[in-house]
Order: C-alpha cells, then sequence, then structure tokens
C-alpha cells in the first residue's frame, strides 16, 4: 500500500482521478441539510404562529435555547470528527449514527399533539428542534469535513462543492414544489393552503423520510473512500471538554478562520431573519398562495446557469472577489423589489405580470446564491490546509462546525430575530391577507425588504480582509508536501 505521510495523519494514496460517482455520492448528503433549512427557515414560525396562535416571541425563546445547544454541540462533534480513531475512519461512524433519528426528530417538530396548551407547545417544539439540531450537527460536520479531504487540489475542491450544491438545489427545488402543489393546495376552507394545520404533519413526514434516507444514502456509497481520507498516524487522546476547548481556541486563533467564521454567522443571522420572513412577505405583502409559490421552483434555472459559471470564473478571479461581487449583488437585488412597491412602479398583487417579475428576481437570487455557497465552501477547504501549515493539525471538523453553526444560525438566529420583528410589529394572527391592516403590512415591507437587507453592509466589509490568494494556497500546498518529503 503506497502511503502518503505528514508527522501527524496518514492515508492511502488514491490510485485514480477522483470521479464524478464519488463526487455526485458525497453531494447527495445536501438532502438533509437542505430540507431541514428550508424547512425551519419557511414553516417553523408561521406553523407556530399563524397555525397554531403561538406568540411569535415564545417561539423565538424555544429556538434561542436551540441555539445555544448548538454553540456547545457544533465543536464538540467537530473535536470528535477530528479525533475519532476507528477501523471505519473519523466520519462516518458519526453520519450513519445521526440518520434515522434525525429524520424522526424534524418530523416531529411539525407533529405535535393536538390540544396542546401554548407552554405545552413551546416545551415541545424546543425538545425536538433541539434534536433535529443536535442529530444535524453529528451528521453535517462530519460529512462536510469529508468534502474538505477528497481532493487538495485548489480548483478540484470548487468541483466537489458544486456537485453538492447542484443535488442541494435540486432537492431544493422538488421539494417546495410537491410541498406547495400536493400538500398545502388550496382548499375552500384554506384558500391560502400554508395556513392549512393539516398540511404540516405530512410536510414534515416527508421531510424527515427524504432527510434520513439522505444520510443513509451518502454515508454508505461514500464507504468505500474511507482508505482515501486522513487518519491519526499515532494514537490520539481520549475525547474530553478540555481537549474541545483547546482545539476550539486552536481554530479561533487561526485569524482567516476567525474571519470567516464571523462573516458567516453574521450573514446567516441576517439572512436567516430576512429568509424567515419571506413566508410573511409572500403571504401578506405580496399576496400569494401556494399555487402561485410553486412558480418559485423556476429559480432553478438560475441554479443551472450558476454551475458552470462558477468553475469558470473562478479561474479568472479571486475566490474573495467573487464573494465580495455575489453579496453586493445580493444586497442590491433584496432590497429592489419592495422599494419599487413602495413607488408604485410594480403591478398590484394579483396580476399575473407582478408574478412573473417576483419569480424572474427569483431566478437572479437562486444563480447569486449558488455562487457564493460553492465558493464559500471551497474556501472553509482551503484554511484547513492553511491551517495545518501554521499549526501542524487538520480540523477540518471543527472549522465545518463553524459552517454547521453559522448556517443554523441562518435558522436558528433567523427565527429568534424574525419572531422578535413579528413581536415588535404585533403583526396579528388568524388573519387572511384581505383582513390584516394596511399598516402591519407596509411595517413589514420596511423592515424585511429594506433594513434588514442594508444590514449586510457590516460583513461585506469583512470579505475585503481575506488574505488567502491562489498564489498563496500554491505557496501553502509546496510547503506541506516539502514538510511530508515529496
Amino acid at each position: 500500500m503506497n502511503e502518503n505521510l505528514s508527522h501527524r495523519y496518514i492515508r492511502t494514496t488514491r490510485p485514480e482521478p477522483l470521479g464524478k460517482a464519488t463526487k455526485l455520492s458525497q453531494g447527495l448528503g445536501a438532502i438533509p441539510d437542505t430540507i431541514k433549512n428550508w424547512v425551519f427557515n419557511t414553516f417553523t414560525l408561521l406553523f407556530y404562529n399563524q397555525v397554531l396562535g403561538m406568540d411569535p416571541l415564545l417561539v423565538s425563546v424555544a429556538l434561542a435555547i436551540a441555539m445555544v445547544f448548538d454553540a456547545v454541540t457544533d465543536p464538540m462533534v467537530g473535536t470528535l470528527s477530528d479525533n475519532l480513531n476507528t477501523r471505519w475512519g473519523r466520519r462516518h461512524p458519526l453520519m450513519l449514527v445521526a440518520s434515522v433519528p434525525l429524520g424522526i426528530s424534524l418530523y416531529l417538530v411539525f407533529a405535535p399533539p393536538q390540544g396542546l396548551a401554548h407552554d405545552a407547545l413551546f416545551l415541545w417544539l424546543t425538545v425536538f428542534t433541539v434534536l433535529t439540531r443536535g442529530f444535524m450537527t453529528l451528521y453535517f460536520v462530519p460529512w462536510a469535513a469529508i468534502a474538505a479531504e477528497l481532493s487538495d487540489d485548489y480548483h478540484e475542491r470548487t468541483s466537489v462543492m458544486a456537485y453538492r450544491y447542484a443535488v442541494g438545489w435540486t432537492i431544493g427545488v422538488l421539494f417546495p414544489l410537491i410541498t406547495y402543489t400536493l400538500l398545502m393546495a388550496s382548499t375552500p376552507e384554506y384558500p391560502v393552503g400554508q395556513l392549512n394545520p393539516a398540511a404540516y404533519p405530512n410536510m414534515g413526514l416527508l421531510a424527515g423520510v427524504l432527510m434520513a434516507l439522505g444520510a443513509v444514502s451518502t454515508t454508505v456509497l461514500t464507504w468505500k473512500e474511507i482508505p482515501y481520507l486522513r487518519k491519526h498516524a499515532t494514537p490520539v487522546p481520549g475525547f474530553g471538554l478540555g481537549q474541545m476547548f483547546h482545539e476550539l481556541k486552536s481554530a479561533l486563533q487561526n485569524p482567516q478562520f476567525a474571519l470567516i467564521f464571523m462573516i458567516l454567522l453574521l450573514s446567516g443571522a441576517i439572512t436567516g431573519t430576512t429568509t424567515n420572513a419571506t413566508i410573511y412577505m409572500a403571504t401578506f405583502f405580496w399576496g400569494l398562495s401556494a399555487e402561485d409559490l410553486r412558480w418559485f421552483t423556476l429559480s432553478a434555472i438560475g441554479a443551472v446557469v450558476a454551475f458552470p459559471v462558477v468553475a469558470a470564473i473562478q479561474r479568472r478571479w479571486e475566490k474573495r472577489s467573487i464573494l465580495l461581487t455575489c453579496s453586493l449583488l445580493a444586497v442590491a437585488d433584496g432590497i429592489l423589489l419592495v422599494n419599487l412597491r413602495f413607488l408604485d412602479l410594480l403591478p398590484e398583487n394579483g396580476e399575473t405580470m407582478l408574478l412573473v417579475i417576483l419569480v424572474s428576481v427569483g431566478v437572479l437570487t437562486a444563480g447569486i446564491a449558488v455562487v457564493h455557497g460553492v465558493i464559500g465552501a471551497s474556501i472553509i477547504a482551503d484554511l484547513a490546509d492553511e491551517h495545518e501549515l501554521r499549526t501542524g493539525a487538520r480540523q477540518e471538523g471543527m472549522f465545518f462546525a463553524g459552517v454547521s453553526f453559522s448556517g443554523k444560525a441562518a435558522s436558528g438566529l433567523g427565527t429568534l430575530l424574525g419572531g422578535l420583528v413579528l413581536s415588535l410589529l404585533a403583526f396579528p394572527v388568524h388573519l387572511s391577507p384581505q383582513d390584516t391592516p394596511a399598516d402591519k403590512i407596509m411595517q413589514l415591507g420596511i423592515v424585511v425588504g429594506v433594513v434588514l437587507p442594508l444590514l449586510h453592509i457590516i460583513p461585506i466589509s469583512l470579505i475585503l480582509r481575506y488574505r488567502i490568494t491562489q498564489a498563496r494556497h500554491r505557496e501553502i500546498r509546496a510547503q506541506l508536501e516539502a514538510r511530508r518529503g515529496k
């Protein structure tokens, strides 16, 4: 067996180039995170507030508790995944353990027993949100770390991440289409299908099954890659809280990782708040029904176009420049439509042309999001190389724990802040869009369509401080290979 040795890690040399089948098998692992994020971001606040009648602030408190849990478990799983030493590698056993409980927990979030009082509903939401996020961490962190380990090549890493986003966007289109078409179709009693209580347990069941299947599939199909992933060359200390804090401190002492983590966390919180309010904007501000919302699956056009584009532009531009451009475009895109509405430059609600405009902008938004996401994930993999050069240790697990936490901030902290916004606005419950006071709808539009998108200027300004260029990465790889005696 031909082996690559460093002073701390060992792995078998891959006999042939990384194939498309392997990239696709790894990409299937995007299914659980994609579904969980869309379901949580779109429906958790709407379901518990508008459908079940809970105070949005109470919903926010439940999500805040889950966020505290995440803050502890993400670095724990990162450390565990980086230091686990089994005959099946460091990553796959954790993924396998988490797969089925993840799907069950998500289903139960949207299937509370009927007749629960608000205090009991709060407890139910808190417990199963915590469990969903905990099992997602146990699955997502090692899965994402594998993506960084599959290749050390600067450009091929972007290709691996592109497969991940391709699968994610495919399921991200099909699942909402099925949900709005079959599960939330309008009825005489509920002409706005997303306000129908009976739709949510079925939606949760479908989501949970697909999440479990996606997690099991990627785990089994990438099992053969275990020999080509890094494992420890020497015994490692047993897992403990002291070790976790040491490795968390080590990761955060890396200035470039700390910078990217802060950017992701701020962006996730702002984006999450906006995304959680998007279903409110669609329902109340734009007056869209579930049948209208189905057309937004055409945003996949933007995603499909983005995948070949991202590879081409990465060879011409630095990753930092791509991130900066995407972020600025996203801000402009975020505030455009609402301001056009306030200026009376858009068709009236209910007109077909308005839906055409909204969907067209959604196509652009999807394309920007794909490029931004692929490049961002690729940067994390580059940071693992830079960190190994600095410290001698590879911490893909801890780094992607940071990504996991920032991603869950998009749904957790986003729902928390979204609930706070609705509470401060005193947004009414159990009213149809037609009966909702116009001043409340306008206030919602100002906050979600103008104020929140402009806050992205803060993380955007931090992107300028990122320093790992393509030339610098070549230097890092050369020094690492020289250290290993190549």
